[in-house]
């Protein structure tokens, strides 16, 4: 019998073996399919005597062939491919967006239209055409910008919906994985064997792969728990379910469902491309666009609030809302500075004008933490002519009758009363005209040497500065005739009336670069040029486009000069510490070098990674794929085992017959 058992052994392990065999050769072109092999044993061994007898042969198990090391490793790859694949196509449609290859249509080009219209404005500082053009091309730039922003928010918005989606296929996959591992698990302690259920929970485990970086452990009976960002959203046949959200600072994260405390570093498939995508590499094209409009903002409106245009001074100006209560929380924050108002009025019987100037101290002169209702308050009570309302956080500043303002910085056509010092019979009449270029508020003290009518003798000038140092020495006696104009330097005259002086007169003359040192003009939108402060909400202002005149070209008293205009364009060549030390041309082409240098090492990477995978492929089909001529070679042999068997049998058959015969 013992023989009959041999054979009946030989003849299963065939059948079986040729069912595997089917198998692969069915499952050849099935996808994430690992080739299976039976694995032969001899069978129980028998004593007889001395001789120890063979049993046949035994099926020890039927195992799939795999490697492990190589298989995790596909899955690694395929999570970094998938994460620069979506960073590279959302990085296209950016570099599309900002259309830098267009001839004519770039926003580097109107930058450089608009600091050119500029440019030609200050040849024609009161010419409407010029005037107009200013103006055209400011919208056109502010367009721009808002064009792009409009992208870049709908993109953003568009990364967040993709990552909710994303994340909607993960929580599918992880339940399918953990249904799949009860069935694994289930069968495999029951005594068999789930190779073809392993092969679908390692496809769908390679499929989670491809949307989010993941890791996996082994566990008894075939089970594998799967972690995702350090959260174990498999473990055996039980999950948790992810979730994706925003931080306060707007940074996408993942976190398990109901926790809320995001985990925003998630690399790997397409939900970490998106994550990265979001949280630096676009978030940063934002900011840099941002930062750049808003340097673009304030370089230009610091200038332009100090300036006067065509229209001549205000006899009325509003400026936009603003955040905060306080100064202190305008942004930027207004916490100390100087803000000097020029007020002219003009007597209507004689139209004879005076001149005064007033400087508002927003540390000395307001109270703590002054709101702009103080400040405003302060105006209406310590500046005659003048009124002005903070009301609901705009302020809004009116003249009286007969009262215009303005904020130049030109020197006051005299000085003032308090500043002169004169001791002379007969004083003369200082008259002040310029437009100062110094880089600094400063004073100019004039003290007379010798003693004489203007015009006569060796009477002199001598000029020093605010720290007591010689400027220069101007001489008014022998050779000067009164009413010439003298230049003290630095675009200030002087010019002295007839009259005597005596040794140790004096005067003085304050020259003002900036009128407002605190930048709470700007801040609140007086006498602006652009509105908002990112590219989100970039305009010109709508006084200036319903009156192009008040471009303010202007910055001496005579409101004809074109000085202002010419700074204004000098803020092409420009570098801002808020842009790195780099104009706002050279920023913008940085801008658009880096998100093409970017996509080149996306595109680079992407490619590697595609090589890395393919080779890995051909390995993981080398080792575990079904090749069909292998397979028929098995079949081959396993039907000429299952023959040979049969024969066997068939032999012992007829010796048992022709035994009982003999018998």
């Amino acid at each position: 019998m013992q023989n009959y058992s041999i054979a009946l052994s030989g003849l299963s392990t065939a059948q079986k073996a040729l069912a595997v065999i089917g198998n692969n050769i069915a499952n050849a072109a099935t996808e994430g399919y690992h080739r299976q092999k039976v694995e032969l044993a001899p069978a129980y061994s028998s004593q007889a005597g001395s001789i120890l007898l063979g049993g046949g042969v035994d099926i020890a198990g039927i195992s799939r062939v795999i490697d492990t090391l190589l298989e995790r490793e596909i899955l690694h790859q395929q999570s970094s491919l998938g994460q620069v694949s979506q960073e590279l196509t959302t990085l296209y449609a950016v570099e599309n967006a900002f259309g830098e290859f267009s001839v004519g249509t770039s926003v580097s080009t109107t930058i450089e239209e608009f600091f050119s219209a500029l440019q030609d404005l200050s040849a024609h500082p009161s010419e409407i055409v010029w005037q107009s053009q200013a103006v055209t091309v400011g919208q056109t730039l502010a367009g721009q910008f808002r064009m792009l922003a409009e992208f870049l928010i709908r993109l953003e918005t568009q990364i967040t919906l993709e990552a909710e989606t994303t994340i909607e296929r993960i929580n599918t996959l992880t339940d399918q994985v953990a249904e799949l591992n009860d069935k694994i698990e289930r069968m495999e302690i029951g005594g068999g064997q789930a190779n073809n259920l392993r092969d679908q929970r390692d496809q769908c485990i390679a499929k989670l792969s491809e949307l989010v970086g993941v890791v996996t452990q082994s566990r008894e009976y075939g089970v594998v728990d799967v972690s995702v960002a350090g959260i174990p959203v498999v473990t055996s046949a039980s999950t948790t379910k992810l979730e994706v959200g925003l931080t306060e600072n707007k940074y996408l994260g993942v976190c398990a469902a109901g926790a809320h405390n995001y985990n925003t570093y998630v690399q790997g498939g397409r939900l970490g491309g998106l994550l990265s995508l979001n949280n630096e590499l676009v978030s940063d094209v934002h900011d840099d666009l941002d930062a750049l409009v808003n340097a673009i903002v304030e370089q230009v409106n610091q200038y332009h609030v100090q300036g006067v245009g065509s229209e001549g001074s205000f006899s009325e100006l509003t400026g936009w809302t603003v955040a905060g209560d306080n100064l202190a929380d305008f942004d930027p924050p207004i916490t100390s500075g100087e803000i000097y108002f020029r007020v002219i009025y003009t007597d209507p019987a004689t139209g004879t004008q005076t001149i005064k100037r007033h400087k508002i101290d927003i540390v000395a002169d307001l109270p703590p933490s002054p709101s702009l209702d103080d400040f405003a308050d302060y105006i209406s009570t310590n500046i005659d002519g003048l009124t002005a309302w903070g009301d609901s956080s705009r302020l809004r500043i009116e003249a009286g009758s007969g009262y215009e303002f303005d904020f130049l910085p030109a020197v006051l056509p005299e000085p003032e009363a308090a500043d002169i010092d004169f001791n002379g019979s007969v004083d003369p009449t200082v008259s002040v005209s310029g437009i100062y270029t110094g880089s600094s508020k400063d004073t100019f003290t004039f003290t007379v040497s010798g003693t004489g009518e203007i015009g006569n003798g060796t009477l002199t000038l001598t000029v020093t500065n605010s720290v007591s140092e010689s400027v220069t020495t101007l001489n008014i006696g022998s050779g000067y005739a009164a009413g010439d104009k003298l230049d003290v330097g630095n675009g200030i005259n002087i010019s002295l009336s007839t009259g005597d002086l005596v040794n140790g007169d004096s005067f003085s003359i304050d020259a003002f670069a900036d009128t407002d040192t605190s930048g709470l003009l700007a801040v609140v939108g007086i006498n602006c040029f652009f509105s908002g402060s990112s590219a989100a909400d970039i305009a010109v202002c709508s006084d200036i486009i319903d009156s192009p005149g008040r471009i303010a070209t202007a910055l001496g008293a005579s409101l004809t000069d074109n000085m202002n205009a010419l700074r204004l364009a000098g803020l092409k060549d420009m570098a801002a510490s808020s842009l790195n030390g780099m104009t706002c041309s050279e920023f913008y082409r940085r801008l658009i070098a880096d998100i093409g240098q970017e996509v080149s090492i996306k595109k680079t990477r992407q490619d590697n990674l595609e090589i890395m995978i393919r080779n890995l492929a051909n390995r993981q089909s080398e080792i575990s794929g079904v090749n069909v001529n292998d397979e028929a070679t098995q079949i081959l042999i396993f039907e000429q085992m299952f023959q040979a068997m049969a024969k066997y049998l068939t032999t012992i058959q007829t010796s048992i017959s022709t035994m009982m015969e003999i018998l």
